[in-house]
């Protein structure tokens, strides 16, 4: 623990001095960690809550399931030949039996169950475990609507309840649910490093929007773009989609053409007077984050953004508001969406909201709080949405209409921040945007 620790120390020295990042040698220390206390403290709650006694998780190398991928030590990048994983919880003793149906140990806390030598057949030792312990179900990540609790393959699948004694065939299920809950719970320890994360990740984004990247007349989005790219890549960080920046302006300087945002055009020359919008995130320990943001590029004379624009990000950060006050535990998404957008038309705003669950990855398995071409609900097998959890984290994305009879032209206010809900409610990971970039500023 004193070498955790120390590592988190220095992680958070060398972000406050000059936003390095820690090598990679002290890197697998950390997500070794935050592993370890994940499956021997958080694991055993999850499948209480569940109800699930037995999870087995199966992947062959190279196609591997994205839940077992995130239980794999540092030092693992794949899956070995088949690897498959047992995880049987006895709630009454209190105990907790972490298995690999391996030859080997998986980091330290999964221990290996499988002598080759004295059991040839892998499936053979794995129906062995199972008898063992009679568990009364056994969970499988196989699922309709949650496509990252959805990695076992039809081969293996077959092969498991080929092997599997009838007895237990009856009590195999789903094990959506608790998939889900391991991808989306954060832990403390999670949280900290996150907001260092999203730190990062808003000080690459005002660097961006600044002279230091941008002179106007001179460059253009794409440039900006790869130049978020160069930079996470300089600091050995690594970006889970490559970074957007566009352009909204009047209507008389656009010449007429007006744009969605699907459609924008790319490379063009930054102008004064034009509204920047980024959409940038980074990846770091096992952890990512996503974020959008505005500039205003002030034209000669101007010391701040024009008052209109000003408002208009007001009306964006209202948005923010409605959803996030919605957010209850054990609300749907769907409910939530659909409070939050009929109390923001009844203000007169025209809000659009798609948020979704952040963490473990960009695009995570998790409550999603509409989508950008569904903004009546998320549908499902069984009519409803998967219900909000303490102690996850979201991308606050979304984003809201303006007429701007300034600008001949109505404008859209993208705005996405991470924001964590927890047992106290929600906040912010690392505070939001409430005032626009200023270039120069």
């Amino acid at each position: 623990m004193k070498n955790v620790f120390f590592v988190l120390c220095l992680f958070w020295g060398l972000l406050g001095a000059s936003q390095s990042v820690l090598p990679e040698v002290q890197r697998a220390k950390v997500v070794d960690e935050l592993l370890k206390e994940r499956l021997d403290s958080l694991l055993p709650v999850l499948m209480d809550r569940a109800g699930i006694d037995m999870w087995v998780l199966i992947s062959r190398e190279y196609n591997e399931d994205p839940v077992l991928k995130t239980m794999l030590p540092a030092t693992w990048l794949n899956a070995r030949r088949r690897t498959i994983l047992l995880f049987y919880r006895d709630a009454a003793k209190g105990s907790m039996d972490k298995l690999a149906v391996a030859r080997y140990n998986i980091g330290e806390s999964i221990t290996s169950a499988w002598d080759k030598e004295q059991q040839p057949d892998q499936w053979s030792r794995l129906m062995d475990l199972i008898s063992e312990r009679n568990p009364t179900k056994i969970g499988l990540n196989y699922s309709q609507d949650h496509n990252i609790a959805d990695g076992l393959d039809k081969t293996d699948y077959d092969l498991f309840m080929e092997y599997l004694p009838s007895k237990y065939r009856s009590r195999v299920v789903s094990a959506e649910d608790l998939a889900v809950s391991w991808i989306e719970t954060r832990t403390e320890r999670e949280m900290v490093l996150m907001s260092h994360l999203v730190e990062i990740t808003h000080n690459i984004i005002a660097e961006a929007f600044s002279t230091a990247v941008i002179t106007p007349g001179v460059t253009a989005t794409s440039e900006v773009e790869w130049w978020m790219r160069e930079k996470v890549t300089a600091m050995g960080l690594e970006t889970w989609f490559h970074p957007t920046v566009d352009i909204q302006r009047s209507a008389d300087q656009l010449e007429g053409h007006l744009y969605s945002f699907s459609d924008r055009p790319e490379g063009m020359v930054i102008l004064p007077g034009d509204l920047l919008h980024c959409d940038f995130g980074i990846t770091y320990l096992r952890l990512n984050t996503d974020c959008q943001q505005l500039a205003y590029v002030l034209r000669p004379g101007e010391t701040e953004a024009p008052e209109f624009l000003r408002k208009a990000l007001a009306d964006g950060n209202r948005v923010q508001d409605l959803l996030t006050g919605n957010m209850k535990d054990g609300q749907t998404g769907n409910a939530i969406l659909a409070t939050a957008l009929d109390q923001g038309r009844k203000e007169g705003l025209k809000p659009a909201i798609y948020t979704h669950p952040l963490g473990t990855y960009g695009h995570s398995a998790g409550t999603t709080i509409g989508m950008w071409d569904s903004q009546n609900g998320i549908k499902t097998k069984d009519g409803s949405a998967y219900p909000l959890h303490p102690n996850t984290v979201y991308a606050i994305e979304l984003n809201t209409t303006v007429a701007l009879p300034e600008w001949k032209r109505d404008i859209r206010i993208m705005l996405e921040e991470a924001g964590f809900f927890g047992v106290d409610g929600f906040r912010y990971v690392n505070g939001r945007q409430t005032e626009l970039y200023l270039i120069p500023r």
